[in-house]
């Protein structure tokens, strides 16, 4: 067993998508959208399971885009953290957290991005031995200074802040020494993704992709942005010890 840890799902790259499907787009419609925010930069797609066929899209992403590292968002019991693992999912994403998601993540082997929005919350992490969170929901749980603020106290943590972000905000979070990457979905809006546009998103991908040099970031917490992207496996928090 090397001492060399995979790479970090933060260290994936400074945006991390989050694709919320619906409203016409599908499992079919998620390979094409994968492949331009591939094409843009952004190697890392979470896929989030409020809709109905988000397992299958995780699934046909997983089989049909391999330069893509894809993900599971809003992963809220042990069941579906299971069936993202079995769909090919690299990396799980919760707005939340609770014993029994960290202990089926770890089970599953897959690691887990666990949500957080208070200091105690990070702290209950950090005693598991979990470093890296998202910060959920960000805008509305106190944005860049509540983040700034935990630095000193918590330096451990390392922190996705998703919720209200957009390309104006963006870099004002990426400035700071606890947050490698954001998370957010400006760069699909829906009437590009209802009129299947994908060279505009690929082009709103690769301008995302060029925040985390905008703001001196890109190295995070686990090397550098493009770690992992390609690679054999990703790591997060979540996987206790």
């Amino acid at each position: 067993m090397t001492d060399t840890p995979p790479p970090s799902v933060l260290a994936l790259g400074p945006v991390l998508p989050v694709v919320v499907l619906g409203g016409g787009a599908g499992p079919a419609e998620a390979v094409p959208l994968a492949r331009a925010l591939v094409a843009g930069g952004l190697r890392a797609v979470e896929i989030t399971l409020r809709t109905e066929g988000a397992v299958e899209a995780v699934r046909r992403v997983a089989a049909e885009v391999p330069r893509a590292v894809v993900g599971a968002g809003t992963v809220l019991t042990p069941e579906q953290a299971a069936a993202a693992r079995d769909a090919g999912a690299r990396f799980l994403v919760s707005p939340g957290w609770t014993d029994r998601l960290l202990a089926a993540a770890r089970e599953a082997g897959v690691p887990l991005l666990p949500g957080v929005s208070t200091a105690s919350e990070v702290m209950a992490l950090l005693e598991r031995g979990v470093t890296e969170m998202k910060f959920f929901p960000a805008r509305a749980a106190g944005g860049p200074a509540y983040l700034r603020a935990l630095a000193s106290p918590l330096p451990r943590a390392r922190f996705c802040p998703t919720g209200g972000i957009g390309p104006d905000s963006a870099a004002d979070y990426l400035a700071l020494p606890n947050v490698p990457c954001v998370g957010g979905s400006w760069m699909l809006p829906p009437e590009a993704v209802r009129a299947r546009d994908w060279g505009r998103i690929e082009r709103l991908a690769r301008e995302a992709a060029r925040l985390g040099a905008a703001a001196g970031t890109g190295t995070g917490a686990g090397g550098p942005a493009s770690a992992g992207a390609g690679g054999a496996g990703v790591s997060a928090g979540g996987r206790c010890r």
